[in-house]
């Protein structure tokens, strides 16, 4: 069999008259409709979820007795309430004193005052707790101490009690 024989064989795939070769089409399998079902019920789980996270007040109650308004904001603080981080692993130094606004320089946004002057202050910031909330409140705090350049201690505050 010479070339032009063999050539003749082979099957050739069929051509309409434009030259393009025809496609098999692909139809959709079932399952589409159950994947795209899955993913848009992940998407809203996710929404609300996030939308009922970020309605969720920094100050968070441990004792019930504390009330709040429709907005999640705490608006009466009671003696013996205690607010923030239950990890004394994390937050193990504490102490006591009247709560106050202002730092020492750039250190900490609120500070205690303790019997003995100014020199025993100490300095207060915090992520977890609102320290607004306490001002001019005897309240004892746990914390994380924190090197500082101008304040005697300076602490991280993650929990704390209401004392008067």
């Amino acid at each position: 069999m010479d070339k032009k024989e063999q050539a003749k064989s082979i099957p050739q795939p069929a051509q309409n008259a434009t030259g393009f070769h025809k496609m098999t089409e692909v139809t959709p399998t079932k399952q589409s409709p159950l994947v795209l079902a899955i993913f848009v019920g992940v998407i809203i789980l996710g929404l609300i979820s996030g939308y009922f996270l970020s309605r969720k007040t920094l100050a968070v109650s441990t004792n019930s007795s504390s009330s709040t308004n429709s907005s999640g904001n705490i608006k009466q603080i009671n003696k013996g309430d205690t607010y923030g981080s239950t990890d004394t692993k994390t937050f193990k130094d504490t102490v006591d004193g009247i709560m106050k606004k202002g730092g020492i320089g750039d250190e900490g946004q609120y500070h205690l005052v303790r019997p003995g002057g100014d020199s025993q202050n100490v300095y207060l910031t915090s992520s977890t707790v609102d320290l607004s909330l306490f001002i001019d409140r005897k309240v004892k705090v746990w914390g994380q101490t924190q090197k500082a350049q101008k304040a005697g201690w300076l602490m991280d505050v993650g929990r704390v009690e209401v004392e008067n």
